[in-house]
């Protein structure tokens, strides 16, 4: 039974812990980016070290009082806020951001969970190297954070997830204790790998304190583009035929629809957008080549292919830094501007590659049947991550349509779910998908993860009700 922080609580805690460490309930901390949850907080505490974290665990799991670990507050699906039950001590790591080593000869870098994700990037590049994560929340989203929802991002293609860029963790498991698992080594079978528990489990089994981070080298050249493509299969064949050209060079595939061209017009008209006018379907394309390979060239040929092989219409290849900034700046934009017009329902679901085209077709046909909606499909179609959203005709918003949005919602799972999909690609469950994953998820893996969750937080006080139903 978990209780709520007492007076009593709060006073032996400013017994152990410096002033510091205790922060007002700011709103902050209390909503998220698309606004469907307010939370609450009993204490915000913002530790600066492992040790204090360890101190603040102790205490909740000794009282019975329930944690939410907050990174950059950047998550959309709820998992960092609490909007009923008791009113949690929210732990923010926002004070642990230091780069605690840089190993370059190991393309090795360890980060406290509170930096900052550009942090990381730039300590990387410091020491002429790369660390690959990249989101549109980057100058916000903190690695903890990211870890804890196995984040994804644009260079997942040739990178992977957070997940493949992670050799070992610090973390403050249920009970307090502390695990020193940071690891610099690519080959340790000792057991069960209690990394891959904790990445992905949005908090619910420990706090990530720290996290040795995997680098890459810089690719010595660079390239990016933009297709006009015909349809998603045609981007699909696309993808095929560049990878044939280049191998594992690509770095970023992203499909872009034209509604989401249209949205960043009417929202945001100080984005310049490369074609004259918007194509229906286009693919940006990123490629990092080795030393003395031409990546205009590359993809030069690629397009020409591309052309004969009636995939491409239109093609632009960027000359320039500025003019690749001004190429990304298209698809990075694409969250603000939906943000900005106002969603009915939004999805972050993956199928397998060869079911994109189906999904798009069959999806749109289901999303028709339910009424007149404006739709923008954008994503990473280099590894099947779509973000399908489903938005209000001009002159209505989402407020009207809010009692279509769970059957939109159905009618897109059901389908993803049908053709092998994931109802949550890079997002993860935080409390918005719980009874999706109850519905869609597999029944022993449930089983499976609900014992991990007993065995590690008995009480459970680690972010009650995120992932899993709480007492389920």
């Amino acid at each position: 039974m978990l209780t709520a922080v007492t007076s009593g609580f709060e006073t032996d805690l400013r017994a152990v812990l410096p002033a510091s460490v205790f922060r007002a309930p700011e709103p902050r901390y209390l909503e998220e980016p698309r606004g469907r949850y307010a939370g609450t907080a009993g204490l915000v505490l913002a530790p600066d070290c492992t040790a204090q974290v360890a101190t603040i665990v102790r205490a909740c799991a000794a009282a019975s009082v329930p944690v939410i670990p907050y990174g950059g507050g950047t998550g959309l699906v709820g998992g960092q806020i609490a909007e009923d039950g008791i009113a949690p001590v929210i732990l923010t790591l926002e004070r642990m951001n230091r780069v605690r080593a840089v190993y370059p000869e190991e393309n090795v870098l360890i980060a406290e969970a509170g930096v900052i994700l550009a942090d990381v990037q730039a300590a990387a590049r410091a020491a002429d190297r790369l660390f690959p994560l990249s989101l549109a929340a980057e100058g916000s989203a903190r690695i903890g954070g990211n870890l804890g929802t196995n984040a994804g991002g644009v260079n997942v293609l040739r990178y992977g997830n957070t997940r493949d860029l992670c050799l070992g963790l610090e973390a403050v498991l249920p009970d307090g204790q502390i695990w020193n698992g940071l690891s610099r080594l690519r080959k340790d079978n000792t057991g069960y790998d209690l990394r891959h528990l904790l990445i992905g489990s949005e908090g619910t089994l420990g706090v990530i304190t720290a996290a040795s981070l995997k680098l890459s080298a810089i690719p010595a050249q660079s390239g990016t583009a933009l297709f006009e493509v015909r349809d998603p299969a045609a981007a699909l064949s696309l993808l095929g035929l560049a990878r044939a050209q280049i191998g594992e060079g690509i770095s970023a595939f992203e499909l872009m629809h034209r509604q989401g061209l249209a949205f960043l017009s009417e929202t945001l008209p100080d984005v310049r957008q490369p074609f004259a006018s918007q194509p229906e379907w286009s693919v940006l394309i990123e490629i990092g080549l080795a030393r003395g390979l031409d990546p205009q060239d590359a993809l030069a040929a690629i397009f020409e292919a591309a052309l004969e092989a009636g995939l491409v219409g239109d093609g632009l290849i960027a000359q320039n830094a500025a003019q690749r900034d001004q190429f990304w700046a298209v698809r990075e934009q694409l969250p603000e501007a939906n943000r900005r017009i106002g969603s009915v329902s939004s999805h972050d679901v993956s199928v397998p590659l060869g079911a994109i085209p189906e999904f798009i077709e069959r999806g749109g046909m289901a999303v028709a049947a339910l009424g007149d909606f404006r739709i923008n499909c954008f994503g990473h179609v280099g590894d099947g991550n779509l973000h399908y959203n489903v938005f209000p005709m001009p002159g209505r918003t989402r407020a009207d349509h809010h009692h279509q949005r769970d059957e939109i919602k159905r009618v897109l799972h059901d389908l993803v779910h049908e053709l092998g999909g994931s109802v949550s690609a890079e997002h993860g469950i935080g409390r918005l998908k719980v009874d999706d994953l109850e519905k869609y998820g597999d029944p022993a893996k449930l089983s499976a993860m609900r014992a991990i969750k007993a065995a590690l937080d008995p009480k459970g006080i680690m972010n009650p009700g995120a992932v899993l139903r709480a007492n389920a």
